[in-house]
């Protein structure tokens, strides 16, 4: 039997339709078990980060073939800004250097960025943020907050890690 290479586990936005999950959606990518590799689409969201179906769609076969339909995005986090930049070319919001920022996606896989605000005992974080183009994430760095253990039923294992 032929070695299977598929992208790793992970959140992706769709380019083209799989099956019946339509281009243009954030999904989980799950590039094991049974019957087979699948995705996954967001059902809702639990502090700006998404939170997925129990439940996905197999991908088509052949899986390497469909498997090049899934676009790569950045995992959903906290992070630092290291270059400063604006959210749009009409330059509504500026994130400065240092600035500590939320990364989240909608459902189209667009990234969102978060401020969040330092209160008298917790930060606390926005529930809207700013659109922000794929190219201006580069200029973040991401920064590693400890998080307890998620639920095993999750396609994930745990938020941010991979299997």
């Amino acid at each position: 039997m032929a070695t299977t290479k598929l992208p790793a586990c992970g959140i992706y936005k769709t380019t083209r339709a799989l099956g019946e999950v339509p281009a243009g959606r954030l999904v989980y990518f799950h590039n094991h078990g049974e019957p087979g590799p699948g995705v996954y689409l967001p059902e809702r969201w639990q502090g700006n980060r998404a939170e997925f179906a129990q439940r996905g769609f197999t991908l088509p076969q052949p899986y390497e073939q469909s498997a090049t339909a899934l676009s790569p995005l950045i995992e959903e986090g906290f992070y630092r800004v290291r270059e400063g930049f604006y959210c749009c070319p009409k330059k509504c919001r500026r994130f400065e250097p240092g600035l500590l920022v939320q990364l989240g996606y909608d459902g189209t896989g667009e990234s969102i960025l978060f401020t969040p605000e330092l209160g008298q005992q917790s930060l606390t974080l926005p529930t809207s943020g700013s659109l922000v183009g794929r190219g201006e994430l580069g200029k973040l760095e991401r920064l590693l907050v400890a998080e307890p253990a998620a639920k095993e039923s999750n396609p994930r294992t745990a938020y941010g890690q991979q299997h």
